[in-house]
């Protein structure tokens, strides 16, 4: 049994039709009780109060942001090696998901900000190249719709993810790489001195899988559309070629 085995479309059809709904439903679970723990019992922070329950929204699905970008990344690179269709499509599946989550990251964070900072957006470093890494998100969706041919736009949205992937590191170490800019360093930290604290740490972490989990869900649903678009598209065009 190898790993290249899921593959193969029919595979992947099969293994993700049961995965699914157990995948989608420990998401649900996950990011409920997550929610509601940390919302509704944990307590206001000394200093920030309770705007630092936003951390389990905003963290979550910070990290999600980057990470879609590293999973479309390492498809992309097993399409351009081993020119498999599913990593290609699993890539563009995962992609809209990525905004989303760069999106709410980056909303949560403004609402975060403002009382902290006293504004709603500042040139930070790690803001700005997550705001940068949004518009590579954007621009790898258009790029998929402006080019006619699959295969053609597999390969060139693979490049851009190349580059973009640059960004998605920056937005992940941007504190560590310049010393200026308002936001702080990691919440998750082995450093117990920067890590949250254990009342705030473990309803996060809850909140963290549930969003994995979601992506993964949402990934996975996303691909199985795209494998059915495309063999749509091959039928079609065998009917009017006979």
């Amino acid at each position: 049994m190898s790993i290249w085995e899921y593959a193969n479309p029919k595979k992947f059809m099969q293994t993700s039709a049961w995965a699914l709904p157990w995948v989608m439903g420990l998401a649900v679970v996950a990011l409920v009780a997550g929610l509601i723990w940390g919302f509704f019992f944990t307590p206001d922070d000394f200093r920030q109060g309770s705007t630092v329950k936003i951390i389990y929204l905003h963290v979550p699905a910070a990290m999600m942001a980057i990470n879609a970008w590293v999973m479309m990344l390492i498809t992309s690179l097993i399409w351009l090696v081993r020119r498999h269709h599913v990593s290609a499509l699993a890539a563009k599946a995962a992609a809209p998901v990525g905004l989303t989550f760069t999106v709410i990251a980056l909303v949560t964070g403004a609402f975060w900000g403002q009382p902290m900072w006293g504004t709603w957006w500042a040139w930070d470093p790690r803001l700005t190249s997550f705001l940068i890494l949004t518009l590579f998100y954007m621009g790898y969706i258009a790029l998929w719709e402006a080019i006619e041919n699959p295969d053609t736009a597999a390969d060139l949205t693979a490049v851009l993810c190349l580059v973009g992937s640059v960004f998605a590191l920056l937005s992940r170490y941007a504190v560590l790489f310049w010393n200026q800019g308002l936001h702080q360093g990691a919440s998750l930290s082995l450093d117990k001195e920067e890590n949250v604290a254990d009342v705030f740490w473990f309803p996060l972490l809850v909140c963290i899988a549930g969003f994995v989990l979601l992506f993964l869900a949402l990934v996975l649903m996303r691909t199985r559309t795209e494998i059915r678009a495309r063999r749509l598209q091959a039928l079609l065009a065998r009917e009017r070629l006979a």
